[in-house]
């Protein structure tokens, strides 16, 4: 049987809560690494495809890490702010209806409520008790009418994310050509599809796929593109 996640005692269930929810950016990290490593390697297979020399490749690459990296952060920003802004706009119309429609609002957490199998003198109290505490009663129509959690993500923290992973992945299919090393394409490739695999297998962490299968699907996805990067640019060379 495999270990809990977490202690279950009094003190630790009372503290975990006490602490307040806890925030993933797990999806800022993998969407800014896998992209990051997909854009710059396409960009060098790119640029390999086409013939162009070790160092255009080089430039090319930094140039991608640098600005891409930046305007998927900054894009990130501000759809997770958009996201927040839209969270805090529902609070407010919850507050309004509240104070303008009381009876119809207490209707919608009673029907809420009846549909999770309350009924009769059980519905009432947990209605009244929801109902006693403004913020309470907005944080129960933010869970159970718009389906949103009780804290929003923060976008600094989400565009951050994006944007280190997508550096650090990034700058990897750049090492063989920045150390000089032998047959850097060939080393770049190897380096990218390691890179992949465990992004994929550190992904495979939080679902419920083998971390092996995780990895190989990432990889799979990184690698299709890098092949149609190379393709594109190689048929470009022919033609031009």
């Amino acid at each position: 049987m495999p270990a809990l996640e977490h202690d279950h005692s009094a003190d630790s269930i009372r503290r975990r809560l006490a602490a307040g929810p806890s925030l993933s950016y797990l999806r800022d990290w993998v969407y800014g690494g896998i992209d990051g490593a997909i854009t710059t390697f396409a960009i060098v297979a790119g640029a390999v495809g086409a013939g162009f020399s070790h160092r255009v490749a080089l430039i090319l690459g930094i140039a991608n890490v640098v600005a891409d990296g930046f305007s998927m952060a900054a894009s990130n920003f501000s759809g997770t702010k958009a996201e927040a802004d839209d969270y805090q706009r529902l609070r407010a119309v919850e507050d309004r209806h509240i104070r303008q429609a009381p009876e119809g609002e207490l209707e919608e957490v009673r029907q809420i409520f009846a549909a999770k199998g309350f009924e009769g003198a059980d519905l009432e109290r947990v209605v009244d008790v929801i109902t006693a505490d403004r913020q309470r009663w907005i944080d129960t129509m933010m869970m159970e009418e718009y389906g949103l959690p009780l804290t929003p993500r923060d976008p600094r923290r989400a565009a951050i994310s994006t944007f280190v992973a997508f550096l650090l992945c990034g700058l990897v299919p750049l090492i063989p050509i920045l150390l000089g090393l032998p047959s850097p394409f060939i080393t770049a490739i190897a380096l990218t599809a390691v890179v992949f695999f465990a992004i994929g297998s550190a992904k495979g962490r939080w679902s419920m796929a083998p971390w092996w299968r995780s990895g190989l699907e990432t990889l799979a996805i990184g690698l299709g593109a890098a092949a149609l990067a190379y393709g594109i640019g190689f048929g470009a060379q022919a033609l031009l």
